[in-house]
């Protein structure tokens, strides 16, 4: 009996030490899961908002007529910031590139497109979290043929 209290006093602390050794690696890899999955999101939205925008611009005003230009882009530009605005970014937020331009596409149809650009690595939206790689630049385009 006197054996078996020896070998429990040895033991007293040792699961203090394992969890302190664990404990950062699993922070990590928790705090690395959650950064990631927030620039997933912050992904899916800026593709969303790229292809609403474009979506947008492109059936209004009805009928193409080169004045009705900047009510387009206006239009696309709305879109965009209406599907970023939950995650505090828009087209006027500071490094954020948003451009709209009519260009020509298949068979002399014209189509609006619109490309969006994040600098993902400069301002990133959650803390960065060591021996985590996040893009340093998110970056779509879409385009939709006028109507």
């Amino acid at each position: 009996m006197a054996r078996l209290h020896q070998r429990t006093r040895e033991q007293r602390g040792a699961a203090a030490v394992e969890f302190a050794l664990v404990a950062p690696l699993l922070l990590l890899l928790v705090f690395g899961v959650i950064s990631y999955g927030y620039m997933l999101s912050f992904r899916q939205a800026l593709s969303q908002g790229v292809a609403e925008g474009a979506r947008a611009g492109a059936v209004w005003p009805v009928g193409y007529d080169s004045s009705q230009d900047v009510a387009r882009e206006a239009a696309a530009l709305a879109r965009i910031d209406e599907a970023l605005g939950s995650y505090g970014v828009g087209c006027a937020t500071t490094g954020v590139t948003c451009s709209v331009a009519v260009v020509d596409c298949d068979a002399g149809n014209r189509c609006l497109s619109v490309t969006v650009s994040y600098p993902y690595g400069d301002r990133p939206l959650t803390p960065d979290v060591p021996l985590v790689p996040l893009p340093g630049t998110l970056s779509y385009t879409s385009a939709a043929r006028l109507t």
